[in-house]
């Protein structure tokens, strides 16, 4: 099937050729693919690691804290998943209670606790996470400089296309 419409007047063509617009539509057509594999394969983590989106977001943002030597505590998990203190007191009790998480004194401020990720977690998250990167990762490097260069710069127009203009923005 067809995903992108080939009539579209919104676009700006005419320098472009005939195989020009067909080899533009297969990179579109790539990437959608691309999006639905990378959907795909969040819903799979989290089903395997019986997590929603936020709880994985939590996860995920301590696990690189903590190898970065920073303080993780509640009040980071919120501004990271963009949450309340309270769905984030909940979301906290709920990874404390599935044995993803533990409460720590933090090592400066007695009125604050740290989060840090336990153990078979950290390894559960590698082994699948981790091991999905180092895929990407190999996906990128099997480019030449040049090809990732011009992939970098494909994305970064991707970003300063998508970014919401007009009333998407004002939402």
């Amino acid at each position: 099937m067809q995903y992108f419409s080939r009539d579209s007047d919104l676009g700006h063509r005419s320098d472009l050729t005939a195989q020009d617009i067909e080899q533009c539509y297969r990179v579109l057509e790539a990437l959608r693919e691309w999006q639905v594999a990378s959907r795909a394969l969040a819903e799979a983590s989290k089903r395997y690691m019986k997590l929603n989106e936020s709880d994985m977001r939590a996860i995920r943002m301590i696990i690189r804290a903590t190898e970065s030597g920073e303080i993780v505590t509640p009040k980071d998990v919120a501004h990271e998943v963009g949450i309340s203190s309270a769905s984030t007191t909940k979301l906290v009790d709920r990874l404390v209670a599935g044995g993803h998480l533990v409460r720590v004194p933090h090592p400066h401020d007695r009125r604050t606790t740290c989060l840090e990720v336990t153990e078979s977690t950290r390894l559960s998250a590698h082994e699948t996470i981790g091991r999905q990167h180092a895929r990407r990762f190999s996906a990128a490097a099997s480019l030449s400089a040049d090809d990732r260069e011009a992939v970098i710069r494909f994305l970064e127009a991707l970003t300063d296309a998508d970014t919401p203009q007009g009333e998407l923005a004002s939402g």
